[in-house]
């Protein structure tokens, strides 16, 4: 099957195999489907949540297997690929030694959609950003829809909008290195890249490969189309440089160019009249106003008026998972930071606080460097409580500048912190790691230091 030139692409009647049955493989194997495509779906998971998934495609006649990937999968026009299946897989090799193309979930569903998309990655933030970018342009004249790595898949809205096309629709997605590593023709209207550092090495040789690999979502784009980047940040002004995309910059420091501007008080346009007041942001913290900045300057980009973005950033408060309180007990605050993933979000964590804190960190190790954190134990950092997989990595690095502790599981280390804790603490999960070690994903983990701690504030 030829992908190369998109005008001419034709999947009806065609063999497409979807590799992995979480969210994105089954909306993907819908879509094919609704395309008059011929689709297999393959796993080698199997769980009760993977047996209802197949259970619900199967009477779409979808056929399937699980707990195997049988040379079945090779019988096969196309494959689309989830992004936990890495480049270098024996799988990968095998089938393109056998001509077969592989795409992303993302890309596949870009062939079927001609609203323009608006693209945001980074190492951090992106969460945070695409959500408020998303309500930035809920406008009379542009309908965003929220898509992507926040755990609505892309194919899932484009089969929705299909049946019920909007003249209006504008896609804002979110974009993690894996879901770019096999792309074709995926090209967004304004590409936002929010930030680089070190994450997923564990994944990557080196960060070289995981930079290539973000910078991915702008080689397709043409001088019709943006790239927004974060001017603070100097790999980002680097590996952006050959594009021939139109850039605008966006930062926290000083940049000529950029559309809206920062200082100690207010946020100002180009024309120099004030956006909004520095106290009127509903989210805090340095990071935070990168995050509006990227996200009020794609807005402006699509048309939305200045008056409208300001109302959203007085009026955006977060998301789940990312620096969100749970509660305060016995003078104690609870933070729920699981979607810090990454050493350099545990940073960014760690500096939005002056009280002291408990930190909770580990899960499954991503080949970061816990010696980063060291600086910050000279602040205000009183504890860590190491859990799960990198609990001994995280000791090894830490024990000797700060009082470290490990423990098995999440339970275990909130129970830890809830014992040594005083009033005016700050227990702070902030895992700095991945979740699949003990959790399907961040958000599971998430909620489950949520319940543990509405189980404490009840008793």
């Amino acid at each position: 099957m030829n992908i190369h030139d998109r005008a001419t692409i034709e999947i009806r009647g065609k063999k497409i195999v979807i590799l992995g049955l979480a969210l994105s493989g089954a909306a993907a194997a819908k879509l094919a489907v609704r395309q008059g495509a011929d689709v297999f779906v393959s796993d080698n998971q199997d769980t009760l949540a993977l047996q209802g998934t197949l259970t619900d495609l199967k009477a779409l006649s979808i056929p399937g297997e699980l707990g195997q990937h049988s040379d079945q999968i090779y019988d096969a026009d196309l494959w689309i690929i989830s992004p936990g299946i890495a480049q270098d897989s024996e799988l990968v090799q095998k089938a393109q030694s056998n001509d077969i193309p592989i795409v992303s979930e993302i890309e596949f569903s870009s062939w079927f959609t001609e609203a323009p998309i608006l693209a945001i990655t980074g190492s951090n933030g992106k969460t945070t950003t695409a959500h408020l970018l998303a309500e930035m342009i809920q406008t009379d004249d542009l309908h965003g829809a929220l898509a992507g790595n926040v755990g609505i898949p892309f194919a899932e809205m484009v089969l929705e909008d299909l049946g019920n096309p909007d003249p209006k629709r504008v896609w804002v997605l979110e974009i993690s290195s894996f879901q770019m590593e096999f792309i074709e023709h995926f090209k967004p209207y304004i590409a936002i890249f929010l930030n680089i550092t070190p994450d997923h090495l564990n994944r990557y040789p080196s960060m070289k490969e995981y930079i290539a690999a973000k910078m991915n979502m702008w080689s397709r784009q043409t001088a019709e189309d943006f790239i927004v980047y974060n001017a603070d940040d100097t790999i980002l002004v680097e590996e952006i440089a050959e594009s021939t995309s139109r850039k605008i910059a966006f930062g926290l420091g000083h940049h000529p160019e950029a559309i809206f501007q920062p200082n100690r008080t207010k946020i100002y346009t180009e024309e120099h009249a004030t956006l909004i007041e520095m106290n009127q942001l509903a989210l805090l913290g340095k990071h935070n106003l990168a995050n509006a900045l990227a996200a009020a300057t794609a807005a402006h980009l699509m048309g939305v008026p200045n008056k409208s973005i300001a109302a959203t950033m007085s009026q955006f408060s977060g998301v789940p998972h990312r620096l969100e309180p749970i509660a305060e007990i016995n003078g104690v605050t609870y933070i729920n930071d699981s979607k810090a993933t990454n050493l350099d979000a545990v940073q960014v964590a760690l500096e939005s606080f002056t009280q002291p804190i408990i930190l909770l960190l580990g899960g499954l190790d991503k080949g970061g460097d816990f010696r980063s954190l060291l600086p910050h134990t000279h602040n205000n950092l009183k504890e860590v409580i190491a859990f799960g997989q990198a609990k001994e990595l995280i000791l090894t690095a830490l024990r000797d500048a700060v009082r470290s502790t490990s423990v098995m599981d999440l339970k275990e280390a909130l129970e830890l912190a809830q014992n040594c804790s005083q009033p005016g603490d700050v227990v702070l999960l902030s895992p700095g790691c991945a979740s699949f070690d003990q959790f399907e994903n961040f958000e599971k983990r998430g909620d489950h230091f949520r319940s543990l701690v509405t189980v404490m504030e009840k008793a």
